[in-house]
């Protein structure tokens, strides 16, 4: 009988970096679609430039600065995209958006090795320098379908002023904010389909929005006026944050107990920036502070080898 002797892994399996990109794509496409729908034409160019140019760099900067000739797109460059158009008011130009593309892709992702080798998110890193650079465009909202400036439920939650959005609103998606952080419900269906195709651990989402209700809770029943549990979860990017950001396979814990002190830490650090901050929303901030523990969190919460003896503690 002749054995075949060959290097790890052994185990094989039909799944690629394209495939899994595709489902998250396919994933966030509600929330896209519905971004069109409720904020028009302007909706679909940021969606586009976003997406179609995050796509285009990531290949030039693999094909010609990294002279890597054999590489072919597998749509990390798109998610990464969308992800950041998902992350912007309509209020932003086109060109504006095309500088976060630029950071995302070649700053916070290319610089530090390319897809699996990056420490941040990059479809946040280029939102917050989009926030630094343009604040007046990306602190801007309109409302939906009339295109009227107003503020956001968290602004005014931040300001002390009536709540003039119902949690139905904010649920189904009738309110202003970024472009798709302002369906709920749109959000939960494209998050089910990762579920439902093994893409994702629902630890971190569990442990982040899970963070929030608790802390949200405790300090409502202390004063109202820091808004109810609901209020939080539905209001800002919380759940596009929870659902699609922290969950990124790169920048976050390989464990499941990383996954729930990543998804603890990410919703402690969002919510005192949202009670105590001078922001009203905390959701980028809180998963970039997190994402810099995550080495931390790895090395404190890594599995025994099989077959490795346990480590006995010395009396001496």
């Amino acid at each position: 009988m002749k054995l075949s002797m060959m290097a790890a892994p052994h185990l094989r399996s039909e799944d690629s970096v394209r495939k899994i990109m595709l489902d998250v794509l396919i994933a966030l496409a509600p929330a896209a679609v519905w971004a069109v729908v409720s904020f028009g034409l302007k909706a679909l160019v940021l969606i586009v430039v976003c997406t179609a140019g995050a796509e285009v760099l990531d290949f030039f900067v693999m094909r010609f600065i990294r002279r890597k000739k054999n590489f072919k797109p597998d749509l990390s460059g798109s998610v990464t995209g969308l992800l950041l158009a998902l992350n912007l008011s309509v209020a932003v130009e086109w060109w504006q958006a095309l500088i976060g593309v630029f950071v995302a892709i070649v700053i916070a992702k290319a610089v530090f090795g390319g897809l699996g080798k990056n420490f941040f998110n990059p479809a946040l890193v280029g939102r917050v320098f989009l926030l630094i650079s343009f604040p007046v465009q990306m602190t801007t909202w309109l409302s939906p379908f009339d295109m009227q400036t107003t503020a956001t439920p968290m602004a005014i939650l931040k300001q002390g002023g009536p709540r003039v959005f119902s949690l139905q609103e904010m649920f189904l998606g009738t309110i202003p904010g970024s472009l798709g952080e302002v369906s709920t419900l749109l959000l939960l269906l494209g998050f089910g389909w990762l579920l439902l195709r093994k893409r994702v651990s629902p630890f971190i989402p569990v442990a982040y929005i899970g963070t929030v209700i608790i802390m949200a809770a405790i300090f409502n029943g202390v004063n109202p006026g820091f808004g109810s549990p609901l209020y939080h979860v539905f209001g800002g990017g919380l759940m596009l944050g929870a659902l699609f950001m922290a969950t990124d396979m790169v920048t976050s814990p390989m464990s499941i107990k990383g996954h729930v002190i990543f998804g603890v830490g990410c919703g402690a650090v969002t919510m005192i920036i949202r009670l105590f901050g001078g922001y009203p929303e905390g959701v980028s901030f809180a998963i970039l502070v997190m994402n810099a523990f995550v080495p931390l969190i790895d090395m404190g919460t890594k599995p025994r080898i099989f077959g490795k003896p346990k480590k006995v503690k010395s009396n001496a």
